[in-house]
């Protein structure tokens, strides 16, 4: 089954394209800010975003390009303005295609439609992260570096996971516990040190030359370039 976001901050709309795309068999995930999908998107397995361009906080545009930077899924752009040069600039971003509100349901269906056959058997599964040489499998709890399996721990998986979601981000040690072990972070760094301090000897074990988690000091963790 596709699983499809639909990042819309206007609720009757959003509720009414979850009810629409349930109809058809599509699995929904709703999310009614930028950052709520992102957050969203950390999760994996989806196949295609519905993406609202004016969204609270971060817009549609921002978000479009934070996921233009780390994935290729499929991105719909919803949009209120049908100017030349908005939607010139949406598909200059990144954008797989859009849609102007109001937009007829079958019309919308069909576009759907023809992204998730343009991607079909072409790209990697939506449940796969990919980055450098190490690819994350979610299924199966899987991490693959240069073609060698490595074994992982569920934290170690997770917080390497949220790091490749979005390798251009720094995580602080708070963003990292309160994700992965989801509770409130009372400002004790050693769990997450630890954690840490395993997954990078078990990453580097294999591949000692790559920095593949950099320390940006005072502030968290990313992704090596």
């Amino acid at each position: 089954m596709y699983k499809i976001l639909i990042v819309e901050d206007d609720i009757h709309i959003s509720e009414m394209l979850c009810e629409l795309l349930g109809q058809h068999a599509y699995a929904v995930v709703p999310a009614f800010s930028g950052t709520e999908a992102l957050l969203r998107l950390q999760e994996g397995g989806f196949s295609l975003v519905l993406l609202d361009v004016m969204l609270p906080g971060k817009d549609g545009g921002q978000v479009l390009a934070e996921m233009r930077a780390s994935m290729s899924l499929p991105i719909i752009m919803l949009t209120a303005k049908t100017d030349k040069e908005t939607t010139v600039k949406l598909l200059q971003m990144g954008a797989d295609d859009y849609i102007a509100k109001p937009f007829d349901n079958n019309e919308l269906l069909a576009r759907i439609a023809v992204q998730l056959r343009r991607t079909e058997g072409t790209s990697p599964p939506a449940n796969t992260l990919q980055y450098k040489d190490i690819i994350l499998d979610d299924d199966g709890y899987d991490a693959v570096i240069a073609g060698e399996r490595v074994g992982l721990s569920k934290r170690e998986f997770e917080i390497l996971r949220i790091l490749m979601a979005f390798p251009e981000k720094v995580f602080s040690k708070n963003n990292l516990y309160e994700s992965v072990w989801g509770g409130e972070f009372f400002g004790d760094d050693n769990t997450v040190n630890v954690h840490m301090s395993k997954l990078r000897s078990k990453l580097n074990a294999i591949n000692p030359h790559e920095e593949y988690i950099q320390t940006v000091w005072g502030i968290g963790y990313k992704m090596g370039k």
